[in-house]
């Protein structure tokens, strides 16, 4: 089974290398490769889940073995998190392929477009799986450069300006998380993160540990839009075609940011309550100020862009309580709910605001508007999309029965039982006013006629783009199962066990 774990990287790495060649001459293989490569991608993460042995499955580069106890091989490593983190890139990434079929019609230089997708693809799979840090950053470095691209496709003035501004903080986070890596590679002598991991726990320089620690949290912060590291992604996330950003704000900053942080700080660094309390701070503080900034908006993606940083700091505020609760040995129930609650909220988001995402291109492509003002009585005219739109706006304000209600609730669970009382409150107050901000979109966008013009010629959107809005719309209530425990136990534990035991990572994979 572990012969399989490469083909996470090779296949959509191929797929970029054979669009621009053949896709020259056959039309629309670039559409067709692309998402029967995303759709194999899928397949091959049900299968990890369904067959998972509950230990990680490792994979030698090479096939090197550890020289004199020392793992000199590249590790490609699939554990439950690893996983759960490829169940979301891999469903999210094949119902966008599906949706730029016809989204894209109306662009140019497809085969680009769909290359850099596949592009974007390996890095995200590659940073999941990787076992060592400057693979890590390879691979990192791999899907920022294709979502530069992305972002820019347009070629317009916005889009290039968005990139740039995207490029020049991306650029700036490379270099601190690269200045990092060099640092421990530096004390460790390895860039195997259960051996460096190994390490440092016997380590005795504190104060290096913990100045390494914050080059890391504000590259990797940058990388997941955490307030104050956020300038880019609004502009970013507004500007890219809809499909881009979907997976920017679904999947992308959760691989390359989140991901990252929780890999490297409960499975290489031992945990301390200060970087713990300063995550947790960061998360608490993009969740309520990206809810504000959010609210003023009347372009919708800039809405959603903003509202995108809200919900990463639910995720960054539940694995952060877990963070705390664990390096202060509190009660280990506790803190795997709370990181449990992250964790369910991290999928949830990939569904609720990647449909969103989804839903404003389809509005966009057939109003050429995005500005809220300008539109209205769009609900007779463009059924699924309202309604698809609408389960999404409940999903992500944390109404029942959809996705969102109960990864909040057991935040906010975990937060009391914790003692944690104000980011509790913090978290009904911002589901509050996450939910006054959608209702504002659902009400202008879809209901108001107010700001309607002439309806008669929109319709609703093609069947691809129907088909993935559709998709994420049953799995914003499908995802609601994983409160029940044997479904939880297939799909969510084995993510949870991965961080609750983190002392046990570096064992299984060095043996030692």
């Amino acid at each position: 089974m572990s012969q399989l774990i490469p083909l996470f990287v090779i296949i959509p790495l191929v797929a970029a290398f054979l669009i621009p060649i053949i896709g020259k001459f056959l039309e629309g293989f670039q559409k067709v490769l692309t998402s029967v490569a995303f759709l194999s991608l899928s397949v091959l993460t049900v299968y990890f889940i369904c067959a998972g042995t509950g230990e990680p499955l490792l994979y030698t580069v090479g096939g090197w073995e550890p020289v004199r106890g020392i793992p000199i091989a590249i590790y490609l490593v699939a554990d439950g998190l690893s996983i759960f983190m490829l169940a979301i890139t891999s469903v999210v990434g094949f119902l966008v392929s599906v949706y730029s079929i016809s989204y894209l019609n109306r662009f140019t230089a497809q085969n680009n477009f769909f290359a850099l997708l596949c592009l974007m693809m390996g890095g995200m799979n590659g940073v999941v799986l990787s076992g060592d840090l400057f693979n890590l950053f390879v691979f990192m470095e791999i899907a920022v450069i294709a979502s530069y691209a992305l972002v820019a496709f347009g070629i317009e003035k916005q889009e290039l300006e968005a990139s740039f501004k995207y490029q020049v903080l991306g650029g700036i986070a490379s270099v601190l998380i690269l200045f990092g890596v060099t640092m421990l590679y530096w004390k460790t002598k390895t860039l195997n993160i259960a051996d460096a991991g190994n390490i440092l726990r016997t380590s005795q320089d504190k104060s290096f540990v913990v100045f390494t620690q914050l080059f890391l949290i504000t590259g990797f912060g940058l990388k997941a839009a955490l307030i104050p590291f956020h300038a880019w992604l609004p502009d970013a996330h507004s500007s890219a075609p809809s499909p881009i950003s979907a997976m920017l704000s679904g999947v992308l900053i959760k691989a390359i940011g989140i991901y990252a942080i929780i890999r490297l700080f409960f499975n290489m660094f031992t945990l301390s309550d200060e970087m713990a309390v300063t995550i947790t701070a960061l998360g608490a503080v993009s969740m309520v100020l990206g809810s504000f900034l959010a609210m003023y908006q009347w372009d919708i993606k800039r809405m959603l862009a903003f509202s995108s940083i809200s919900q990463v700091g639910y995720i960054v505020t539940g694995i952060g309580m877990g963070m705390i609760i664990l390096a202060r040995n509190g009660d280990q129930r506790v803190a795997a709910l709370a990181i449990s609650g992250g964790l369910f909220h991290m999928i949830n988001h990939a569904a609720f605001k990647g449909l969103l995402f989804l839903n404003a291109g389809a509005i966009e492509h057939e109003t050429h508007t995005r500005n809220m003002k300008s539109l209205g009585g769009l609900s007779r005219s463009m059924p699924i999309t309202a309604s698809t739109s609408m389960g999404a706006s409940l999903a992500i304000s944390g109404v029942p029965p959809f996705n969102g209600f109960f990864s909040k609730l057991i935040i906010i669970i975990a937060a009391i039982q914790g003692k944690f009382y104000l980011l509790a409150a913090l978290a009904v107050l911002i589901s509050i006013v996450t939910l006054a901000y959608f209702m504002k979109f659902q009400k202008y966008t879809f209901f108001n006629r107010q700001g309607a013009r002439d309806r008669k010629k929109i319709k609703e959107v093609p069947f691809a783009m129907c088909f993935s809005m559709i998709v994420l719309a049953v799995l914003c209530l499908g995802l609601s199962l994983l409160i029940f425990p044997g479904i939880r136990e297939v799909v969510l534990d084995p993510a949870v066990r991965v961080i609750m035991n983190a002392s046990e990572y570096a064992p299984s994979i060095t043996g030692f």
